[in-house]
C-alpha cells in the first residue's frame, strides 16, 4: 500500500523571547493511503500542531514531511498554498462558513482559486453537497441550517476539490452525541466508499472508535497505538 503521509523525525518549536518552547519531538509516522487515523492526547500534547504540519498550514522546525510523495519542507508560501488547495481538505470544530453566502456558495469557495468555469464550479459544489446528503439545501444560508447540517456543508467544502487527504480537528466537538455520530458515520463512508485518507484529532474516545486506528500523543511525542 502506498503511503499518504510520511513523517520522519519531525520537530516543531516556537520561540518566546529568548526561550525556545519544544512542541513536537522526534515524530516519525507513516499513514497509508485509505487509512482513517485518530490522534488523541491531552491538551498541549501537540496533536493539532502535528495535524497542521501534515496539512501544510505550518512548517516543521526539523525533520521531513511527505504527503503523497511530495516533500513539504522548504516549500515557498505561494507554492504551499496551491498545494493545499489541490491536495488537502480541512474540517474544523467550528464550521467557518460565511453567513452571507448560501451553502452552495460556501462549498464553491475553494474552487474560486482554480481555472474551472462558473458552471463547472456550481456542478462540483452540487455534487459535494449530494455526497454529504444536503443536495436539497444548497440555497439555504448557515443560519437556516442545524449545527450538524452546517458541519456537513463544511465537509462538502473540504471535498469539493476532490483531495486525497482530509484533516479534521475536533470535527464533532461542537455537536450533540447523536449528531456527532452522524458526522462520524459520514467520515467513515468517505473513508470506505470514496477512498479518502482521514486524520482526525479528537478528545472523544467514542469518536476515535470510528477510526481504523488510534495514536496517542503526550508531551510532543507519539505514545501508544490502539487498533480499531
Amino acid at each position: 500500500m502506498a503511503l499518504a503521509v510520511s513523517c520522519k523525525n519531525v520537530e516543531k518549536q516556537y520561540t518566546k523571547g529568548k526561550e525556545v518552547v519544544p512542541v513536537l519531538t522526534g515524530i516519525s509516522l507513516d499513514i497509508e493511503e485509505g487509512d482513517f487515523l485518530a490522534l488523541m492526547g491531552p491538551s498541549g500534547s501537540g496533536k493539532t500542531t502535528l495535524l497542521n504540519l501534515i496539512g501544510g498550514l505550518d512548517q516543521p522546525t526539523g525533520g521531513e514531511i511527505e504527503v503523497s510523495g511530495q516533500s513539504l519542507s522548504g516549500m515557498k508560501a505561494k507554492a504551499l498554498a496551491k498545494w493545499r488547495s489541490e491536495n488537502v481538505g480541512f474540517i474544523f470544530q467550528f464550521y467557518n462558513l460565511l453567513p452571507v453566502l448560501s451553502a452552495q456558495r460556501n462549498v464553491e469557495l475553494p474552487l474560486l482559486l482554480t481555472k474551472l468555469s462558473r458552471k463547472q464550479r456550481q456542478k462540483n459544489a452540487g455534487t459535494a453537497l449530494e455526497i454529504v446528503g444536503l443536495g436539497d439545501r444548497g440555497k439555504h444560508k448557515p443560519n437556516e441550517l442545524s449545527g450538524g447540517q452546517q458541519q456537513r456543508v463544511a465537509i462538502a467544502r473540504a471535498l469539493v476539490a476532490d483531495p486525497n487527504l482530509l484533516v479534521c480537528d475536533e470535527p464533532t466537538g461542537d455537536l450533540d452525541r447523536e449528531t456527532a455520530d452522524e458526522i462520524l458515520g459520514l467520515l467513515q463512508t468517505l473513508n470506505k466508499d470514496h477512498g479518502k485518507t482521514i486524520i482526525m484529532v479528537t478528545h472523544d474516545p467514542r469518536a476515535a472508535d470510528h477510526a481504523r486506528r488510534t495514536l496517542h500523543m503526550d508531551k510532543g511525542k507519539l505514545a501508544t497505538e490502539v487498533s480499531a
